[in-house]
């Protein structure tokens, strides 16, 4: 069994991901490490910052390490809140940032929007990145009290539901996340 590190205290982003790999993967975070540093994520896309995370917890380490950046991009405001997703009104304050981003889609006709997640796998041979998106439509209102950040807000393509009223085995077949460690393990394998 694989040894990884991801870039995370969230444990709901562990768990994801512990699902998404499966037994082939010894999933470990930060707190497994005790690293309790801040990593300041102050790169200009979801590679830098990727980036930025994987490196760290390698150098740290010495574990194979990947780093995320995932965010919600939408078409009618040019691509916001992008890489400013999670601190978009509040730092991780995700009832200020869909209140905002609902604040912002008022009168507009256009909810296209899609959920990126962007891997950097780091190790003794530099930096990988595995991208997945899910295309969707943004709500007028919140759907839903699973999942985390602005799934409540968001259908994904050919559903009639949101994230957070999906079970999280249903969200993991489907999402952004899982699409890129598709990626990741297609390259790697098992």
């Amino acid at each position: 069994m694989k040894s990884i590190l991801i870039a995370t205290h969230n444990e709901h982003k562990k768990d994801e991901i512990r699902q998404i790999l499966g037994d082939d993967f010894l999933v470990k975070s930060l707190s497994d490490f005790e690293l309790h540093d801040e990593i300041v994520e102050d790169g200009n896309s979801f590679e830098d910052n990727a980036l930025i995370k994987a490196k760290y917890c390698f150098e740290k380490t010495g574990i194979p390490s990947i780093g995320d950046d995932s965010g919600l991009v939408v078409e009618a405001l040019d691509g916001r809140p992008g890489i400013y997703s999670a601190r978009y009104a509040g730092d991780h304050d995700f009832d200020k940032n869909i209140a905002k981003v609902l604040e912002e889609m008022q009168g507009k006709t256009n909810r296209n929007a899609y959920f990126i997640t962007v891997l950097c796998y780091f190790d003794e041979n530099g930096a990988q990145f595995f991208e997945g998106r899910v295309y969707g439509e943004l709500l007028t209102e919140n759907k839903g009290h699973k999942g985390f950040g602005y799934d409540p807000i968001f259908v994904p393509e050919g559903c009639d539901r949101t994230f957070a009223e999906m079970q999280p085995e249903e969200k993991n077949a489907i999402s952004h996340r899982k699409r890129a460690f598709d990626k990741l393990i297609e390259k790697f394998g098992s």
